[in-house]
Protein backbone atom coordinates (compact mmCIF):
# COMPACT_ATOMS: atom_id res chain seq x y z
CA UNK A 1 0.00 0.00 0.00
CA UNK A 2 1.32 3.43 -0.90
CA UNK A 3 0.38 6.72 0.41
CA UNK A 4 0.42 10.08 -1.30
CA UNK A 5 0.42 13.44 -0.12
CA UNK A 6 -1.34 14.80 -2.81
CA UNK A 7 -2.54 18.03 -4.34
CA UNK A 8 -5.03 17.56 -7.36
CA UNK A 9 -4.25 21.27 -8.46
CA UNK A 10 -0.76 20.09 -8.99
CA UNK A 11 0.21 18.72 -12.58
CA UNK A 12 3.37 16.70 -10.87
CA UNK A 13 1.38 15.60 -8.16
CA UNK A 14 -1.54 14.23 -11.00
CA UNK A 15 1.37 12.51 -12.63
CA UNK A 16 2.97 10.85 -10.55
CA UNK A 17 -0.87 9.55 -8.83
CA UNK A 18 -1.49 8.46 -12.16
CA UNK A 19 1.85 6.38 -12.33
CA UNK A 20 0.93 4.68 -9.58
CA UNK A 21 -2.86 3.76 -10.64
CA UNK A 22 -0.97 2.67 -13.72
CA UNK A 23 1.19 0.38 -11.96
CA UNK A 24 -1.99 -1.15 -10.74
CA UNK A 25 -0.91 -0.16 -6.98
CA UNK A 26 -3.16 0.30 -3.70
CA UNK A 27 -2.79 3.97 -3.49
CA UNK A 28 -4.26 6.30 -0.10
CA UNK A 29 -4.47 9.68 -0.85
CA UNK A 30 -4.13 12.58 1.69
CA UNK A 31 -4.77 15.65 0.19
CA UNK A 32 -2.10 17.53 3.05
CA UNK A 33 -3.66 20.99 2.47
CA UNK A 34 -7.39 19.58 3.57
CA UNK A 35 -5.39 17.35 5.91
CA UNK A 36 -2.64 18.97 7.55
CA UNK A 37 0.29 16.84 8.61
CA UNK A 38 1.03 17.61 12.23
CA UNK A 39 5.03 17.86 13.18
CA UNK A 40 5.22 14.88 14.06
CA UNK A 41 4.32 13.26 11.11
CA UNK A 42 6.27 15.88 9.24
CA UNK A 43 9.21 14.33 11.02
CA UNK A 44 8.55 11.11 10.59
CA UNK A 45 7.90 11.58 6.77
CA UNK A 46 11.19 13.98 6.47
CA UNK A 47 13.09 10.48 8.46
CA UNK A 48 11.42 8.18 5.48
CA UNK A 49 12.80 10.64 2.71
CA UNK A 50 16.30 11.02 4.38
CA UNK A 51 15.72 14.61 4.00
CA UNK A 52 15.17 17.88 6.45
CA UNK A 53 12.58 20.15 6.23
CA UNK A 54 14.74 22.74 4.52
CA UNK A 55 14.96 20.62 1.45
CA UNK A 56 11.28 19.68 0.92
CA UNK A 57 10.14 23.75 1.22
CA UNK A 58 8.19 25.10 -1.72
CA UNK A 59 10.36 28.27 -2.14
CA UNK A 60 8.57 29.94 -4.82
CA UNK A 61 5.31 29.86 -2.85
CA UNK A 62 4.31 33.54 -2.39
CA UNK A 63 4.19 32.73 2.03
CA UNK A 64 7.73 31.86 1.87
CA UNK A 65 8.97 34.90 0.32
CA UNK A 66 6.86 37.25 2.34
CA UNK A 67 7.50 35.07 5.96
CA UNK A 68 10.96 32.76 5.61
CA UNK A 69 13.10 33.91 2.53
CA UNK A 70 16.70 35.08 3.96
CA UNK A 71 15.82 33.56 7.15
CA UNK A 72 17.72 30.80 9.03
CA UNK A 73 14.76 28.69 11.17
CA UNK A 74 15.54 25.36 13.52
CA UNK A 75 13.91 22.16 11.78
CA UNK A 76 11.88 22.00 14.07
CA UNK A 77 10.95 26.08 13.20
CA UNK A 78 10.69 24.76 9.18
CA UNK A 79 8.73 22.13 10.65
CA UNK A 80 6.02 24.43 12.38
CA UNK A 81 6.02 26.68 9.53
CA UNK A 82 4.92 23.47 7.23
CA UNK A 83 2.21 22.80 10.22
CA UNK A 84 1.15 26.69 10.13
CA UNK A 85 1.54 26.85 5.82
CA UNK A 86 0.93 23.26 4.24
CA UNK A 87 1.61 25.30 0.75
CA UNK A 88 5.45 25.28 2.02
CA UNK A 89 5.32 21.15 1.87
CA UNK A 90 6.93 20.25 -1.45
CA UNK A 91 4.77 17.88 -3.38
CA UNK A 92 3.62 15.22 -4.02
CA UNK A 93 5.38 12.79 -1.22
CA UNK A 94 4.86 8.76 -1.71
CA UNK A 95 5.28 7.02 1.22
CA UNK A 96 5.60 2.97 1.54
CA UNK A 97 6.47 0.98 4.78
CA UNK A 98 9.72 3.15 5.93
CA UNK A 99 11.00 4.54 2.72
CA UNK A 100 9.37 7.99 1.10
CA UNK A 101 10.23 9.60 -1.96
CA UNK A 102 9.23 12.70 -3.77
CA UNK A 103 7.33 12.65 -6.71
CA UNK A 104 9.39 15.13 -8.60
CA UNK A 105 10.32 14.20 -11.23
CA UNK A 106 7.03 11.71 -10.89
CA UNK A 107 8.69 8.72 -12.35
CA UNK A 108 11.16 8.73 -8.79
CA UNK A 109 7.76 7.10 -7.24
CA UNK A 110 8.41 3.70 -9.24
CA UNK A 111 11.55 3.20 -6.74
CA UNK A 112 8.57 2.35 -4.53
CA UNK A 113 7.16 -0.45 -6.64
Amino acid sequence: MLTIYHNPRCSKSRQTLDIIKEAGAEVEIVEYLKEVPTAEELKALLNKLNLEAKDILRKGEPVFKEQFKGKELSEDEWIAAMVAYPKLIERPIVVKGNKAVLGRPPENVKTLF
